[in-house]
């Protein structure tokens, strides 16, 4: 399921393809017409958490918890589900409000990875779990290859090293915007190195929104 022609043509239930293309400030445009994709997104976290720990656990059966914990962060972080959004092109397929489009929206690495996870609870409510996981390995399992290629430290971890080779204060994190209910919260989190932001990210959690400035701040310094 490599475009978004195939993707949208695997649905049963095509009204569940447009929810999960459906972001709220559309809905704040749109009252009544149908749903955000929120809550598919809710059930999609969970379901891509559990296909990537089940496969990689098999796959590695020689690995440590701290590996396969790594290996899973780099496989469903931020940035690496905006690339799956990226490659099958789902950005203008997005129904976003007139503000949040001219502002980028289909653009907005948080933006294209929590539709993502949209797309994975709506295939689950399509067709199952084995639906699901057909389109995570075909998406998102297919890159393990590249990433464990690569150093598998998570990201903070990988920049406080990078900060501490130049001679540098340890890198301070800052939340500079908290928004959203208990169950479906969002941070945005900056990073701060030499007094200078070197990156912000945005994520459920402060660790993950910390970790994807941490990602971040590698990406643009790291040449």
């Amino acid at each position: 399921m490599n475009n978004i022609k195939t993707l949208k043509e695997s649905f049963t239930n095509k009204d569940l393809v447009n929810q999960a293309f459906t972001h709220r400030s559309w809905v704040n445009e749109h009252k009544d017409e149908r749903k955000s994709n929120e809550r598919m997104e809710f059930l999609g976290d969970a379901i891509l958490e559990f296909v990537v720990s089940k496969e990689i656990y098999t796959m590695f059966p020689d690995k440590e918890e701290g590996f396969l914990t790594a290996l899973r962060a780099n496989l469903v972080n931020t940035i690496a589900l905006s690339e799956v959004a990226e490659k099958l092109n789902l950005g203008p397929e997005l129904y976003l409000s007139k503000g949040e489009d001219d502002g980028g929206g289909r653009f907005n690495s948080s933006l294209l990875a929590d539709t993502v996870e949209a797309i994975i609870g709506a295939i689950f409510i399509d067709r199952g779990l084995d639906g699901a996981e057909q389109f995570i390995k075909e998406n998102i399992l297919i890159n393990i290859k590249d990433k464990i290629a690569s150093p598998l430290k998570d990201f903070k971890s990988r920049l406080q090293e990078m900060v501490q080779s130049k001679g540098f204060s340890a890198p301070k994190y800052q939340v500079i915007e908290e928004a959203g209910p208990d169950h479906n919260k969002k941070f945005v989190v900056e990073v701060i190195v030499n007094d200078t932001a070197w990156g912000r990210g945005e994520g459920k959690s402060k660790n993950a929104a910390e970790q994807e400035a941490a990602c971040q701040a590698l990406s643009k310094k790291v040449q």
